[in-house]
């Protein structure tokens, strides 16, 4: 595993949907491995990425936005909040610019373990004045006994050295858990499926995409080429949902798969040959059978 570096540990972001968790800690690593997009309930496992440099490795744990749950791949995706939230040596808890403190931060606020650090992370400070960060700030600290409270801006990556600098001052001793090289413990196959579903939930309209999920059928490097052939199947709930995802004349289809084959190609440094697919089962949200075969799984989450 190489050499023993000075601290090493697990960094859980939690916080509402839409809050930056993802685009946070895609720009923390430097690279993009969690998907993003406007809509709610983007994240929906839990996706471990790795920083690693001379003071350390950080094993990022970014989680699905706390909600309500609906069915129970909602209930899923909050049991995976919580979990990861147990396992964690530091937490990041993003919020946004507001002097509204709703009832979706105070039930975060009461789910964080007692014995774990937490750092309030003000995301999207440029789009306030620092007065107006600092009196917002001040009014989260009647919510709850933070270690720190730092304000950033994840998408321009505005004050990330600092909020490196109070992970790092949190975590214990030790050496590494990955090598130096990993940056996820996600395989090209699982990022591959979550990209096609980031496109698919940029170019379809609101209500569409919570029932979405993406499966990869197929993913082989043809022999002798730099070219990697990909089968995916896009999951809907509802007859209606597949004439929309796929669009007239199959426009909206393609739409998503030119999109997502530009990503993987980056992903994989090699020519994609994509091919999309869209079929109906329905209510697989409530059904834990499709839900694992879509790779939710409580048991992983144990």
């Amino acid at each position: 595993m190489g050499k023993v570096q000075e601290k090493a540990g697990f960094c859980a972001l939690i916080g509402r949907p839409n809050v930056g968790k993802s685009t946070l800690m895609n720009h923390l690593i430097g690279q993009k491995i969690a998907i993003t997009s406007a809509k709610p309930q983007t994240t929906r496992g839990r996706i471990r990425t790795v920083y690693t440099e001379e003071r350390g490795q950080i094993v990022f744990l970014d989680t699905p936005g706390i909600h309500r749950a609906k069915n129970r791949l909602g209930e899923y995706m909050v049991t995976a909040a919580e979990r990861t939230l147990k396992d964690a040596d530091v937490i990041l808890w993003l919020v946004e610019p507001s002097s509204f403190i709703g009832k979706g931060e105070q039930a975060i606020a009461r789910m964080l373990p007692k014995h774990v650090p937490v750092i309030l992370v003000m995301n999207k400070a440029d789009t306030a004045a620092k007065a107006d960060i600092a009196r917002f700030m001040e009014g989260y600290k009647s919510l709850y006994p933070f270690h720190e409270m730092v304000p950033v801006s994840a998408l321009r990556a505005q004050n990330l050295d600092t909020l490196l600098d109070l992970v790092f001052a949190c975590l214990p001793e030790g050496v590494p858990f990955y090598d130096e090289e990993t940056v996820t413990d996600q395989t090209q196959r699982e990022i591959a499926a979550e990209i096609i579903r980031e496109k698919a939930l940029r170019c379809l309209d609101d209500e569409i995409p919570h029932g979405i999920a993406v499966s990869i059928e197929r993913m082989r490097e043809r022999p002798g080429q730099d070219l990697m052939d990909i089968e995916a199947v896009i999951v809907c709930e509802r007859e209606s949902h597949k004439g929309i995802v796929i669009g007239k004349g199959g426009r909206m289809l393609s739409r998503i798969g030119s999109q997502a084959r530009r990503d993987i190609e980056e992903m994989l440094e090699m020519q994609v040959n994509l091919q999309l697919w869209v079929k109906v089962r329905r209510d697989w949200r409530d059904s834990e059978l499709m839900m694992k075969s879509f790779g939710y799984n409580k048991k992983d989450l144990q």
